[in-house]
């Protein structure tokens, strides 16, 4: 293929990416990696390399724009970060073994399972708008996990008081192992840390998730680079055309309701999922 006509594709695809990314807080890497592996022939540790990069180009990108709107809680998000890093450096450090010893296959087939037995539970929650908070403990009380921010799209302000951290820290710790090994942020597993486990409102799950995978992305990216798993051929189109549908979808994402958010979450939960087990059963 011309070298052109290649860089325009992955531009146009990763916009795609970023739009999706930004929307449901998973980060490109969900749309990038698998259409890079069936689209353009890209090995699989390649395309988590790019996967990763794709990730920190979508969260650069959004997180200001959330910050500014006041949708990210920096609090939380920093908080569950003791969690997820630790758990990133874990997972790539993992796919750098698990590559070069080809049982990479049946942990594709594992991801997926896990991500489909997350859609029930939001399945179950996809009409609701206001979220379903707990009880604050102690921990939460302690750090001031809690907060508010105007919801454009209803005009109203919303208050909200995490709440069940020690299962979302365990929640969290998967996410980055996740985002370490398979280059999709994890975006997945921390809005459902985010929002079922801590009651957040999914508008505010979804902006802190944006913020919260590029630091897990960085832990995991100088691993893959250092490996040898990072192409800059491939990496910098993505990563500029991600960031440019980032940009669209943060500035979508204020208006929309948590109920929308939460229909955007599901088909592509489900779409990962299928795509999961499939590239780990091999399969077109």
């Amino acid at each position: 293929m011309d070298l052109g006509l290649l860089v325009v594709l992955l531009v146009l695809l990763s916009v795609a990416a970023g739009l999706v990314g930004s929307l449901v807080g998973m980060g490109g890497g969900v749309v990038v990696i698998p259409a890079l592996v069936i689209l353009f022939g890209v090995p699989i540790p390649e395309a988590i390399g790019t996967g990763a990069i794709t990730i920190l180009a979508t969260s650069t990108t959004t997180g200001a724009a959330y910050i500014r709107d006041r949708l990210s809680d920096l609090r939380i998000g920093m908080f569950l970060e003791i969690a997820t890093v630790p758990g990133a450096l874990i997972g790539a450090t993992a796919t750098v073994f698990l590559a070069r010893a080809s049982f990479s296959d049946a942990l594709l087939v594992a991801l997926g399972i896990v991500l489909l037995a997350i859609l029930p539970s939001s399945l179950a929650r996809r009409n609701d708008e206001a979220a379903h908070g707990g009880t604050p403990d102690a921990r939460s009380r302690a750090l001031r996990l809690s907060g508010s921010y105007v919801d454009r799209a209803s005009g109203q302000t919303v208050t909200y008081q995490a709440s069940e951290t020690t299962p979302a820290l365990g929640v969290m710790f998967g996410a980055g192992l996740v985002s370490g090994m398979f280059g999709i942020g994890g975006g997945v597993f921390k809005v459902l840390a985010l929002e079922r486990y801590m009651g957040l409102p999914m508008k505010l799950a979804t902006a802190t998730s944006n913020f919260m995978i590029g630091v897990t992305a960085c832990a995991g990216a100088g691993i893959l680079f250092a490996a040898g798993y990072v192409n800059p051929l491939i990496a910098a189109p993505v990563a500029l055309g991600t960031a440019a549908g980032a940009y669209v979808g943060s500035q979508v994402l204020p208006g929309l309701r948590n109920r929308t958010i939460r229909w955007i979450f599901i088909p592509v939960d489900a779409a990962l999922a299928v795509e999961t087990i499939l590239r780990g059963l091999g399969l077109p």
